[in-house]
């Protein structure tokens, strides 16, 4: 059984190994986006406090709209319980667009976009920078990832059988990694040991991570933990915002998301329908502040809170599901909070999906997890390689006993 074990661990590992390197590698590096992020670009995420209260959500969500052209609308304002963190502002197109603004002020301080590299890794991780094709087909590039991240569970689990020492004794010596006996023990070592450190959750990725590459297997995750599963299929790269802002390093100058055109140079009749269209949307915004207050002081607790159209949620900073939040709606004519839906009483299909993806970004407990979530994904990306190093080895060692029994 052990040489069975062994052949599957092998003959799964050479072709896919590059592959999982890739994915691992590329995961790691998304670990702590946020955290870059608000690190080098403070201009966008943190602002000075210049009073002692925030502006009225109604009143910031209508600066923010009455600088966007027509044809974008203001949907949801986000409100951070750091009061030296900038609110976000969602638009209604592009697709997942939003501005962060000055919740003092209101200047708008610049767009929500993914950096370059983290876009990179992203689409690496997910699609091996693949596109999906209009004209329908194959996702390759999805498909490559799903089977490589299969074929890497697999691998885990006969590592398992192939590694696992028998004896307490050999445990010890199994996690040890020993860096003076030259470079084959300590590939071996890396290679053995990390795999044992890294175990839990690089399986526990692999088998969530799953669920984005196909239907029938989310359908039986799901099923198995008592759900439906109600999640698309279809994955697409999310589209980077176009609409740029006053203020912050992004010029002087509001643009249309369609076209190239300064609002400076829009006619009299198109800037009276303009005024009218931000009448609107003070109106639709009046309760907001109402709204925000309510929440706020009934969570005192909470992380973020967001508010739309007739919708609110609140978010904590707790262990768990990441993605948890108590969701209200509210009358928007009065600020009446009509329903609440607190998490507790969610649907289990919504919170299987939450508990996915803080598994699967190894968020669920915290920086703590991350931090271990993210070495897990180094040492897997290192896993092929070592692997393939001994493995060359083990031909070469073969090969030179082969020659030299020639010569005799």
């Amino acid at each position: 059984m052990n040489r069975f074990f062994r052949k599957i661990h092998l003959w799964l590992s050479l072709p896919f190994g590059l592959i999982i390197t890739v994915i691992c590698f590329s995961g790691a590096m998304l670990v702590f986006e946020n955290e870059v992020m608000q690190l080098t670009r403070r201009d966008l995420y943190r602002v000075e406090r210049t009073a002692t209260e925030r502006l009225p959500i109604g009143t910031l969500a209508a600066q923010v709209a009455a600088a966007l052209p027509d044809s974008v609308a203001v949907t949801g304002v986000t409100i951070y319980a750091d009061p030296r963190r900038t609110c976000e502002v969602s638009l209604s197109r592009p697709r997942r667009a939003s501005l962060f603004a000055d919740p003092y002020t209101g200047a708008i301080k610049g767009r929500s976009e993914r950096a370059p590299f983290f876009t990179c890794m992203f689409r690496l991780h997910r699609w091996l920078s693949d596109n999906m094709r209009p004209e329908g087909g194959v996702f390759v590039g999805k498909l490559v990832v799903g089977v490589s991240t299969l074929a890497f569970a697999i691998v885990l689990v006969s590592g398992i059988a192939v590694w696992w020492p028998r004896t307490r004794k050999t445990l010890r010596h199994t996690l040890k990694i020993d860096v003076r006996k030259g470079w084959k023990k300590f590939w071996h070592d890396l290679h053995v040991a990390g795999g044992m450190y890294a175990l839990v959750f690089l399986l526990a990725m692999a088998l969530t991570g799953l669920t984005w590459s196909f239907s029938w297997y989310r359908t039986g995750f799901y099923k198995l933990f008592g759900a439906e599963s109600h999640q698309e299929s279809r994955h697409e790269p999310a589209a980077a915002p176009s609409v740029r802002t006053n203020g912050g390093q992004h010029g002087d100058r509001t643009l249309s998301p369609d076209r190239d055109l300064p609002l400076q140079t829009a006619d009299a009749d198109r800037q009276t329908s303009k005024g009218l269209s931000r009448d609107k949307g003070i109106a639709s915004f009046a309760h907001w502040q109402q709204v925000y207050e309510t929440l706020a002081s009934g969570n005192p607790a909470y992380r973020k809170i967001t508010l739309g159209d007739g919708t609110a949620s609140v978010s904590f900073d707790r262990p768990g599901n990441r993605r948890a939040a108590d969701r209200y709606r509210f009358d928007p004519r009065t600020g009446e909070i009509t329903e609440a839906m607190p998490y507790r009483d969610a649907d289990r299909d919504g919170k299987l999906r939450g508990w996915i993806y803080s598994v699967h970004v190894g968020s669920w407990g915290g920086l703590f997890t991350r931090i271990l979530a993210f070495a897990a994904a180094m040492l897997g990306a290192t896993l092929p390689m070592t692997g393939y190093c001994l493995w060359m080895r083990r031909k070469y060692g073969k090969w030179k006993r082969a020659r030299a029994g020639k010569r005799q």
